[in-house]
């Protein structure tokens, strides 16, 4: 498994795009010395500190003591009380609104499914998706609430059919108790070319929808009427 982990908790943590944030995990398992060429922020002495070495002083937790401790003086990486307050809010209700997100993430990914005009879907909680074995594995519980899509028609058609919807919003941020989607090749990725968008993985005509906590019938219907349009 991974050694560290980080987390954008801004995302579902917050859960309604209100504050600013990120987490650091360290397992506390990862032996530093052993290597210490490839890290010598931890394993040569940091002369704002003493002359300490964190990875002779602290051992495996050298990483996390480093980052709390220097870095966390340097750079200021800590939130506003604030943010603190949304975050510690956010959290409580964690469990039972990603509950409610990969509810109404599946329903959307089926009925999308089944749409003549939608090109295809990419949620691994479908059953013949991809990644369907691995999600069953790793996220028995729900994969999350986003996913991508395509409409028949190309670029031309998924603009037209965003344009058309009525309660769900075009915005850049995911993982919002809000439903909200993003044109990836005309908004995240405008600048590049089509060879561009090719070489990165993202098709013209991909849509990225981040499911949120509204009732999933009335979601459905507006996926419905502006899918009725184009």
């Amino acid at each position: 498994g991974a050694d560290i982990v980080t987390h954008s908790t801004t995302k579902y943590m917050d859960g309604h795009a209100i504050g600013v944030g990120g987490a650091i995990v360290d397992s506390g398992n990862f032996d530093w010395l052993a290597h210490s060429d490839k890290y010598p922020g931890l394993t040569t002495p940091d002369e704002s500190y003493h002359g300490i070495v964190y990875a002779e002083k602290f051992g495996k937790l050298a990483y996390i003591t480093k980052a709390t401790s220097q870095l966390m003086r340097d750079l200021g990486s800590i939130q506003s009380p604030q943010n603190a307050f949304y975050l510690m809010n956010g959290l409580e209700s964690l469990d039972v609104r990603m509950e409610r997100h990969c509810k109404n993430a599946i329903a959307i990914a089926k009925y999308l499914k089944s749409c003549d005009k939608v090109e295809w879907v990419d949620y691994p909680d479908l059953e013949d998706d991809k990644y369907n074995s691995l999600a069953k594995k790793y996220l028995p519980k729900g994969s999350c609430g986003v996913m991508a899509f395509a409409v028949k028609g190309g670029r031309e058609k998924a603009v037209e059919f965003m344009d058309s919807l009525k309660l769900i919003t075009i915005v850049t941020h995911v993982a919002d108790a809000r439903t909200c989607l993003l044109h990836p090749a005309s908004h995240t990725h405008r600048q590049l070319t089509d060879e561009q968008l090719k070489e990165s993985g993202v098709a013209p005509d991909l849509i990225r929808l981040s499911v949120g906590l509204e009732s999933v019938d009335d979601l459905i219907d507006d996926l419905k009427q502006a899918l009725e349009k184009i």
